[in-house]
C-alpha cells in the first residue's frame, strides 16, 4: 500500500499548489489571497472538506493538453462557520485566470446542488478571468448551468458572492443572482464589457476601477452591497453577514442570549429637532432601539436616502427599513424604492422581521424620476411590503406623507404593528402645500394673503398634520413616546413570533420589474 499513498500524498500537494508557486506569488504580489487560503480564513479551523480535488478538465484543444492542473482552477467543498454548515468555491486566479470550462462549472454545480438538497448557505469567492475561450461554446453552457441553479435557489437557502478579483462578461450574472454581493476595493471589479470594448464602441476612456470598481457599485450602480479595503475584511463581512441569516427558507436565523432590563430610551425623547424641517440622522434612533452595537447595514453608500440592514432586538434577528432625512429629507426615489424592495423580499424569504422607520415627505418630484419610472420603482416597494408574510412593524417617527405613507408599510398593506411619536405628521401632503390648495380662494381674497396662508396653515396642521386621526381610525395601533419605543417593539416581536399567514394560491406574482 506504500506506494499507493505516496502517489495519493503526491497528488494532493500538487493540487494544494493551484497553478505553482510562481504564479501564487504574483497573486500576493497583486495584494491578493490564493483560493485555498480565502477558505481558511472563512470557515472554521479545520472544517473544510473538499469536494473534487482530483478534477481536471477534458479539452485537448488549443494546447490545453498541456495545461492540466488538479481540481481545474477551483476549490469546492463545504465546512462551517461558528459551527454551521455552508457550502463554498473558492476560484484559483493561479490556474489558467481562474476562467471557467465544462469540468470547473460542473464543480460549481455540484456544490450548489449540494447546498439546495442540504438547506445551508452557499458562498462563492470569485476570482476569474472569464470563460476558458479554448473550450469554446462548453464553457457558455458552464456558465448558464450555474445561473439556472442560482435562479432555483433563490428563496430556498441564502447565496452570497464575494468579488476578489475580476469578474467580467456573462461570469456577473451568477453573482447579481445571489443574495449579496460583497467587493475588494482596489483589486476586485465587475462589468459585462471592459475599458476596452467601452473605447471601441462609444469612445469613451475608463478605467476597470472607474467602470466597475468597488467603490463604483456600491455607490452608483448599487451592485455590490459591501466593500470593503482588503480580502481579510471582506472575508470577515461574509462571516458577520451569515450570522444573522437563516441556513435555510424554513429556519429561523440564529438567537443570540439576551437577558431583560430596562427597555426605555429617554434620549429618544429629545432626539427630534423642534423644526419639523430640521434633518437628523435616522441611525441614532436604529442605534437606540436595537441591541447595542448589532447593526450591519446593508448598501450604506448607496440610495442614502433610505437606510437598510440587520441588527438584533432581543437578540433575535430583524430587518430594518428608515428613511434617512439627513438625505434628501428621507424622500423616496427609484434607487431608494429598489434598495428596499430587494432587501425586503430577503427577510420575507428568510423569515426575518421587519422593522420599519418612516419619515417621508413623498416621492421625489421631476422629469428625471418620471422619465425613468418612479411609478414602476416605487410599486416595487408597494409590492414587497404587501407580499411580505413575516412580522412587520412600524414606526412613524415624524413626516408620512402621501403616497409614500401607504407604501412604507403602512397598516393598509398589511403590517401588523404600526406606532407613531407624538410628533408625527400624517396627512396627505404638507400643511402649507394643503392650505394653499384648499383655502385658495379665500387667501386669494384676503387683504393680506400671507398672513391668511399662515393662518390656514395652522389650521390644517392641528386638524391633520398629527398621528390622531390615525389612530382614531385604527391606521396606527398606539402613538407612544419616543422613550417607549425599544419596549414596544420587543413586546410586539413577541407576540408575533407565531404569525402564520398564507398567500393566495398562485404560481408566483409579477413584481413590476
Amino acid at each position: 500500500m506504500k506506494e499507493h499513498f505516496e502517489a495519493l500524498d503526491a497528488k494532493t500537494a500538487k493540487a494544494l499548489l493551484g497553478g505553482g508557486t510562481e504564479r501564487i506569488a504574483a497573486q500576493h504580489k497583486k495584494g491578493k489571497l490564493t483560493a485555498r487560503e480565502r477558505v481558511d480564513l472563512l470557515l472554521d479551523e479545520g472544517s473544510f472538506q473538499e469536494i473534487g480535488q482530483l478534477v481536471t478538465h477534458r479539452s485537448d484543444n488549443f494546447g490545453l493538453a498541456d495545461q492540466v492542473f488538479l481540481g481545474d482552477g477551483v476549490v469546492t467543498g463545504f465546512g462551517r462557520i461558528d459551527g454551521r454548515l455552508v457550502y463554498v468555491f473558492s476560484q484559483d486566479f493561479t490556474v489558467l485566470g481562474g476562467s471557467l470550462a465544462e469540468a470547473h462549472a460542473a464543480k460549481i454545480c455540484r456544490i450548489m446542488d449540494l447546498a439546495m438538497q442540504n438547506g445551508a448557505p452557499l458562498i462563492g469567492l470569485n476570482d476569474s478571468g472569464g470563460a476558458r475561450i479554448q473550450e469554446g461554446v462548453v464553457s457558455l453552457a458552464g456558465y448558464a448551468d450555474i445561473f439556472y441553479r442560482n435562479v432555483r435557489a433563490s428563496g430556498v437557502v441564502p447565496q452570497i458572492s464575494a468579488i476578489l478579483g475580476p469578474c467580467a462578461g456573462g461570469a456577473v450574472y451568477s453573482p447579481a443572482l445571489t443574495d449579496f454581493v460583497l467587493m475588494t476595493q482596489g483589486t476586485s471589479y465587475m462589468f459585462v464589457t471592459g475599458p476596452n470594448v467601452v473605447k471601441t464602441v462609444t469612445h469613451e476612456e475608463v478605467t476597470s476601477e472607474d467602470l466597475g470598481g468597488a467603490s463604483t457599485h456600491a455607490s452608483k450602480s448599487g451592485v455590490a452591497h459591501f466593500t470593503a479595503p482588503n480580502e481579510l475584511d471582506t472575508i470577515r463581512q461574509v462571516r458577520q453577514l451569515v450570522a444573522y441569516i437563516p441556513s435555510n427558507c424554513e429556519e429561523e436565523a440564529p438567537a443570540l442570549p439576551y437577558t431583560p432590563s430596562d427597555e426605555l430610551r429617554p434620549a429618544l425623547d429629545s432626539i427630534m429637532p423642534e423644526n419639523p424641517n430640521q434633518p437628523y440622522d435616522i441611525r441614532d434612533v436604529l442605534n437606540a432601539v436595537i441591541d447595542p452595537e448589532s447593526s450591519m447595514e446593508v448598501h450604506a453608500d448607496h440610495a442614502r436616502n433610505m437606510v437598510i440592514g440587520f441588527a438584533r432586538v432581543a437578540g433575535r434577528t430583524v430587518g430594518c427599513v428608515a428613511n434617512q432625512p439627513a438625505h434628501l429629507a428621507g424622500v423616496l426615489d427609484i434607487d431608494a424604492s429598489v434598495k428596499a424592495a430587494r432587501f425586503v423580499r430577503f427577510c420575507d424569504a428568510f423569515n426575518i422581521p421587519l422593522l420599519v422607520f418612516v419619515d417621508v415627505p413623498g416621492f421625489l418630484p421631476g422629469t428625471d424620476q418620471e422619465w425613468r419610472g418612479i411609478i414602476t420603482h416605487g410599486a416595487k416597494l408597494l409590492y414587497a411590503f404587501s407580499e411580505a408574510t413575516v412580522p412587520r412593524i412600524t414606526v412613524i417617527t415624524r413626516k408620512a406623507y402621501g403616497g409614500a405613507y401607504d407604501v412604507m408599510n403602512s397598516k393598509h398593506i398589511g403590517a401588523d404593528m404600526n406606532f407613531a411619536w407624538p410628533c408625527a405628521e400624517i396627512a396627505v401632503m404638507g400643511a402649507k402645500g394643503a392650505a394653499e390648495i384648499i383655502f385658495k380662494g379665500e387667501i386669494g381674497k384676503a387683504k393680506d394673503p400671507g398672513s391668511k396662508l399662515q393662518e390656514k396653515e395652522a389650521e390644517y396642521k392641528a386638524q391633520f398634520a398629527n398621528p390622531y386621526e390615525a389612530a382614531s381610525r385604527g391606521f396606527v395601533d398606539a402613538v407612544i413616546r419616543p422613550s417607549e419605543t425599544r419596549q414596544r417593539i420587543i413586546a410586539a416581536l413577541e407576540m408575533l413570533r407565531n404569525k402564520v399567514e398564507k398567500l393566495p394560491k398562485k404560481k408566483h406574482g409579477n413584481i413590476p420589474l
